[in-house]
């Protein structure tokens, strides 16, 4: 596989068995921690300066899907502002560093999504770091398995409520005075809000919410040329799944529930948003974009 225009076959372009242990890393999990390494397209990611002169803000950049978009968000043109939470440093460091190699600008911006008055910085922050914003990405999200709807506390689920739909709200509404025509924002939900699992109740949950968020604001901002969009990954091998997103016995057979037999990985994401970021989706709004290995949704 030399990059992502190389045709092969889908179902044994990553390998079927992930050979992934029953991992139990701790909350948030680290990219460098994960076992096996997810492919983030640091190998394989060309660009073609689709997205060149570009200004974009990544929330959960550091790594996993939002470190993927990043990387190609940078070796298309684009310069990047990354949002994370600060025990995620040296994920962080790593993706500013391929981000610079690619000849663009990496900000680095720590803290916490779930907070309104970080969410409304974040974005003041990024904007004068850049000289400008055009693309938002809204990727940062929480994800706590559990058993049982008693074993959810209060606390997890307004955590998980408050980093996954309330920072969207928040960050969105700050960026709106700074993003002009032509302008896109993509929000990141889940195969989990068309076909929940029983054990993601809250996440399930925040995912749907996502969708029809972003629906509706896609209807609101269209006349301003500002387009809307949501990608909705499958199971992709991340972080998030081995720090408590999965129980860690599910981990080995992790994505083999999907037509094409295996996990995705987060450089399959990537051109996803990339799409939706540049010009050549201009007619596409309001759009939720499945990449999930063929499993069926509304």
């Amino acid at each position: 596989m030399s990059d992502q225009y190389t045709f092969d076959n889908p179902v044994t372009r990553y390998p079927t068995d992930l050979g992934a242990p029953e991992l139990d890393l701790d909350t948030p999990g680290l990219d460098s921690e994960l076992t096996p390494r997810a492919d983030l397209g640091e190998n394989t990611y060309r660009g073609t300066g689709r997205l060149d002169g570009r200004k974009a803000l990544i929330t959960g950049g550091d790594s996993g899907i939002g470190g993927a978009v990043a990387i190609a968000f940078a070796r298309e043109g684009a310069d990047v502002a990354i949002s994370y939470l600060p025990e995620e440093q040296s994920d962080a460091q790593r993706i500013a560093d391929l981000v610079e190699a690619a000849g663009r600008t990496a900000v680095l911006l720590p803290g916490d999504v779930g907070d309104a008055a970080y969410c409304r910085q974040l974005v003041a922050d990024a904007t004068e770091a850049l000289g400008g914003l055009d693309i938002l990405v809204n990727n940062a999200g929480k994800q706590q398995n559990q058993a049982t709807l008693e074993e959810i506390s209060d606390e997890q689920f307004d955590e998980t409520m408050r980093t996954n739909v309330y920072s969207l709200f928040w960050i969105t509404k700050a960026a709106l005075p700074h993003l002009g025509a032509g302008s896109t924002i993509i929000n990141t939900s889940s195969i989990q809000a068309y076909s929940p699992s029983e054990n993601l109740v809250d996440y399930a949950s925040t995912k749907a919410q996502i969708n029809t968020f972003s629906k509706a604001l896609a209807q609101q901002l269209a006349p301003k040329g500002i387009r809307v969009n949501v990608v909705a990954p499958g199971p992709i091998w991340t972080p998030l799944q081995a720090s408590g997103g999965q129980p860690p016995e599910a981990l080995p057979e992790f994505g083999e529930q999907t037509p094409l037999g295996r996990a995705g990985q987060p450089a399959e994401l990537a051109p996803a948003y990339v799409f939706l970021a540049s010009p050549e989706s201009s007619y596409v709004i309001g759009e939720t974009l499945n990449v999930n290995g063929g499993m069926p949704n509304p």
